[in-house]
């Protein structure tokens, strides 16, 4: 039997590697999921994957299909996918029974490209050549597939080993679990008829957005929204056809501001607009933007075209008189009362 100082001669460089190489690994799981966790912003978490991804498999392409909205039937390319060149006339989405889905969903693990190509139809198979992928990698959260990673060309162009696709797998898991908590909080904080931010949740950001404004002397903007005469449509169409003018609007309003705006139901058929970072001459140009937007825009009910306007009041943020939302929001109401009182289907500000 050796002894004890000859077992301390003895060299063991493969193992001891691959240990540290599983610490490593480990560490870096902890730090990924800490910052996929960090964020319930859905834009910002499908950033951050795509990003630890690339950073941590070396890529120089990666994508990520979602469901684009609550209750969505298609899982879609999302638009912060990083290296791969599209051709804009195909439709980068798959149905949740496309046979992609069908065949991913049996097992929770790394799919090569050629494998994926033998086992799905002409319609799948179309949007997947167009990507060509190394791997496709399926997202869970409570064994249901809420997702999938598509995974291009490694910088190093070497081929996956068995350790780097469990790897992959645990930053799945990991990011699969993120999305799902995003989307439990993007389901408590929308309207599920209008799919704009409830109430609560305008107040919560507008409260921190005035302290930013406040703290970096950066401006704030604030617009509100009224349907000209909605009660008509209510009276004249039904309520289902109320409801429809009110889902069509608000997404015109989502349509026409920007990704770090929020928009929100106020109540009833008023809508407000939180506008970070803007000042209340550029926030005219984007009320005016909405006003003409919706004024273009026809919402078909039956045999017919119905039109709609709104009234719309715009302010900006003043530390000396605001000083909290209600204040705030009380002149951007006032501004909204001037566009009814002057005719309807206009901007006013104060």
């Amino acid at each position: 039997m050796a002894s004890f100082d000859e077992l301390d001669n003895i060299k063991f460089p493969p193992l001891i590697e691959q240990y540290e190489r599983k610490i490593y690994d480990l560490r870096q799981l902890i730090e990924i999921s800490k910052g996929l966790n960090s964020t319930l912003d859905y834009n910002v978490l499908i950033d951050s994957i795509l990003l630890t991804c690339m950073g941590q498999l070396q890529l120089m392409n990666a994508g990520i299909f979602v469901v684009k909205a609550l209750g969505g039937d298609r899982y879609s390319l999302h638009r912060n996918y990083k290296g791969f060149e599209l051709d804009h006339s195909i439709d980068y989405s798959f149905s949740l029974r496309s046979s992609l889905i069908k065949f991913i969903e049996r097992d929770f693990r790394c799919y090569a490209y050629d494998e994926v190509m033998q086992n799905i139809d002409e319609e799948s198979s179309l949007v997947l050549r167009n990507l060509k992928p190394d791997l496709i990698v399926p997202l869970q959260s409570k064994g249901e597939i809420n997702g999938f990673l598509v995974l291009g060309d490694r910088i190093n162009k070497t081929d996956w080993t068995e350790t780097e696709q469990e790897y992959i797998l645990n930053i799945a898991s990991l990011a699969g679990i993120a999305i799902n908590n995003a989307i439990l909080y993007e389901m408590a904080t929308t309207d599920m008829m209008t799919k704009l931010k409830i109430h609560h949740y305008f107040q919560a950001v507008l409260r921190d957005e005035i302290n930013k404004s406040k703290k970096y002397s950066r401006p704030l903007s604030l617009i509100m929204a009224d349907i000209d005469h909605f009660k008509k449509f209510n009276d004249v169409y039904g309520h289902i056809a109320g409801d429809e003018v009110l889902r069509k609007v608000a997404i015109t309003i989502k349509e026409s501001v920007r990704l770090i705006d929020v928009a929100a139901r106020y109540g009833g058929e008023e809508f407000a607009v939180i506008l970070p970072k803007t000042d209340i001459n550029e926030a005219i140009i984007v009320a005016e933007r909405l006003r003409t937007n919706i004024e273009n825009t026809t919402v078909p009910w039956n045999d017919k075209s119905l039109k709609v306007t709104i009234s719309v009041g715009v302010t900006q943020f003043d530390s000396e008189t605001d000083l909290d939302n209600e204040a705030l929001i009380a002149r951007a109401d006032r501004a909204l009362y001037v566009s009814k009182s002057e005719g309807r289907n206009r901007v006013s500000y104060l």
